[in-house]
């Protein structure tokens, strides 16, 4: 008996210390599992993704911040170290063309600077700013983030991109492979298309090639070069060799093709704030002989201002985006021709050396014996601001990539979409920027310096961008979007280049990736109209009750009525038209008849174009169908930016479903120009979400 009890108490204290070898084996393996899935992750990841956003720059930010608003597994992949690309970069003066074109996510990042600085909307920002806001996008849709991973090589099988390998732009070894349903090229490079398979180019086509006009060689009068500049180191001697900068190669004839790309540059903010200022100093490398034609210019035409080189925009806080100006300024031309085609190492050459030309001609400026004391002196009151780039000795990372390899897609814009000449119906952007190429050559010709390659000619309206420009052909890939290399001619691409439509472009893509996987089709079969149906009743991708805006021009959903003599206005103002009156107003009467969705509050703002001699005050009348309410406001506005004008609150109001609000303008009593553009309804935060179906689709009334 006592033998029993204790074979068995012996039996139990066996089975314990197994349990407890057992458990300790169990833990060591684990942990020895998760080391080495740990290592795998540093080393190689093998990570499933519904989307895969590879560039981290402004388009990037809000594709994968649609993506992930629409319930998909995304991962955004920047080969720096800062998201917002040029839009945080240096260009806070935004390239705009017309603002009814910015919508959606792209309109609501400029309404998010707007609240930052205290306005409706901002359309000039410091580059920390707009960093910010793109770091909210992501964090707040909760989107994993990449950063220093460039692309290694690209997996494709069956028209499919499987995976791409990404490498770290630090530590060269560490490598990972990451596996998604789709993907979207935002980058400026459009470095996924070539290892996908897909068409591309790079220059500039013939005008033959499209029926165009302005593409190709075109030598203009814009930022040129005034006749009798010499060329040559010694002033007429051809034999001392041409001074740095110029070109050995002869003038090709008017609009012939090449596969030369226009100039790069950097958006360069500066500040006059000497507390928030550092000096501008010699950079390493200096050369100042690679400044001596600008000498050679300002000797023969003497110029007063260093804005005569340089175009000199105002931010917040006295800080600067300085741009491209005149015929000596800060693109580099002819320097950038090997960029899109280069590896690594390569494009990080020559990125130094357009950062070396450029520190050195401000440091040239200011400095050099040879440059007017007044032009000096003007230039020493700037210097690098301290608060901006501070990991990065206060220089922006980001130069600008005006063009690099543009898709060939299912469709090509052309010069006759900007002019109107042609159109599409399956636009889910538009595009209203002039047709706008920086220099690409500088050469002699006739004995005598001139520059190549500018191009600036209006676009009479805006105009819709194809969805076939941001797909491939479905004989090369069936899983790329590509919307900020899209298809498009280098003039026509001139045009569409502008960082706010980036965005839209980008959130149209990401929004057709989604549909795309849902129901499990290749991007070329998605449903364009149920695509644009999207982004119009869910413009801001989470459901939200969209806002009303009502233009001048409007007749279905929305109505419109005038009285009285009033002037038809096609360019400055918001979207293709406004009116002014004749003169001092009369008593003329604009009447605007929204359709509102849903029952709620909306703040109320009207378009005032910038004119001259206009009424110090307007008279709005406000009805919610039931009640009017009064309403004067100033109307003598300074447009900020590149805008033509500024919306001007009307204040907030209940308006009910329907078509029973509506607006009134009374010129009656007004002492100078009356204006009337658009009105515009935005829903307060009261207006409970629309729906939980973010497909929610737009159905006309």
């Amino acid at each position: 008996m006592l033998l029993s009890k204790h074979k068995t108490s012996n039996f139990k204290m066996n089975n314990s210390y197994n349990f407890l070898y057992l458990a300790l084996v169990k833990r060591i393996l684990m942990k020895k599992i998760f080391t080495f899935l740990f290592i795998l992750l540093q080393l190689n990841v093998f990570a499933q993704y519904d989307i895969c956003v590879y560039g981290g720059t402004s388009a990037g930010v809000i594709a994968a911040y649609t993506a992930a608003k629409l319930n998909k597994k995304v991962i955004l992949i920047e080969p720096g170290s800062h998201l917002g690309g040029l839009s945080s970069g240096g260009l806070g003066f935004t390239d705009i063309g017309n603002e009814s074109i910015i919508t959606g996510l792209s309109e609501n990042f400029y309404r998010r600077l707007g609240s930052y600085y205290g306005t409706f909307e901002q359309w000039v920002s410091e580059p920390h700013v707009a960093e910010e806001i793109f770091n909210d996008y992501i964090n707040e849709a909760g989107v994993p983030v990449l950063l220093n991973y460039r692309l290694a090589s690209v997996k494709k099988n069956n028209g499919y991109i499987q995976s791409i390998t990404i490498q770290n732009t630090i530590t060269s070894a560490i490598k990972k492979t990451i596996t998604a349903a789709m993907f979207i090229d935002c980058s400026y490079e459009g470095d996924l298309m070539p290892g996908a398979g897909v068409s591309s180019f790079i220059g500039r086509e013939s005008n033959s090639v499209y029926n165009e006009t302005l593409d190709g060689v075109q030598l203009l009068g814009q930022h040129q070069f005034a006749d009798s500049v010499d060329p040559y180191k010694i002033a007429g001697n051809a034999s001392s060799g041409l001074l740095w900068g110029i070109s050995k190669n002869a003038l090709k004839p008017t609009g012939s093709g090449d596969t030369l790309i226009q100039a790069y540059n950097y958006r360069i903010c500066l500040t006059t704030n000497t507390a928030n200022k550092t000096d501008i100093t010699r950079p390493v490398n200096y050369d100042s002989t690679k400044y001596r034609l600008l000498v050679r210019w300002l000797t023969k035409y003497p110029a007063s201002s260093i804005s005569a080189f340089f175009s000199i925009k105002t931010i917040p806080n006295s800080k600067t985006d300085i741009n491209n100006n005149g015929p000596f300024s800060t693109d580099m031309i002819g320097m950038n021709y090997n960029y899109p085609k280069a590896d690594s190492n390569g494009r990080k050459a020559i990125i130094n050396a357009h950062t070396n030309y450029t520190k050195g001609l401000l440091y040239f400026i200011g400095h050099d014996s040879s440059m007017p004391v007044t032009l000096r002196n003007q230039m020493l009151r700037y210097g690098y601001p301290k608060d901006e780039y501070t990991d990065n000795g206060n220089w922006t990372p980001q130069i600008y990539i005006r063009e690099s390899r543009r898709l060939i897609g299912q469709y090509v814009m052309t010069q006759a979409n900007c002019l109107g000449t042609t159109t599409v119906s399956d636009g889910i952007a538009m595009a209203a920027y002039t047709m706008d190429s920086h220099n690409t050559e500088r050469l002699v010709v006739n004995g005598m310096v001139k520059n190549e390659g500018n191009v600036e000619t209006t676009c009479p309206a805006p105009y819709p961008v194809s969805y076939r420009a941001l797909i491939p052909k479905a004989t090369e890939c069936k899983n790329l979007y590509v919307p900020v290399c899209l298809s498009a001619s280098h003039i026509a691409y001139g045009s569409i280049r502008m960082e706010p439509v980036f965005m839209v472009l980008a959130e149209a893509c990401a929004a057709a990736a989604s549909m795309a996987i849902d129901s499990n089709q290749s991007l070329q079969n998605v449903n364009v109209k149920a695509l644009q149906s999207l982004l119009t009743a869910n413009p801001l991708m989470d459901g939200s009750v969209p806002e009303v805006i009502v233009n001048d021009n409007d007749t279905i959903p929305h109505t419109t009525y005038f009285k009285g003599s009033w002037l038809h206005e096609t360019t400055g103002g918001y979207g293709p038209t406004w009116l002014r009156t004749p003169g001092i107003a009369d008593s003329q009467e604009a009447i605007f008849k929204p359709v509102i969705r849903q029952t709620c509050t909306y703040a109320v703002y009207t378009y005032i174009p910038f004119v001259d001699s206009a009424a110090v005050q307007t008279h709005y009348i406000v009805s919610d169908g039931t009640k009017s309410y009064d309403k004067w406001i100033s109307t003598n506005v300074k447009p900020v930016g590149q805008t033509k004008g500024t919306w001007v609150s009307l204040g907030s109001y209940k308006l009910p479903a329907g078509q029973k609000a509506n607006v009134i303008l009374k010129a009656t009593g007004a002492n100078g120009v009356v204006v009337t553009d658009a009105i515009l309804f935005v829903p307060k935060n009261n207006c409970i979400t629309q729906t939980t179906n973010l497909y929610v689709q737009y159905v006309a009334p």
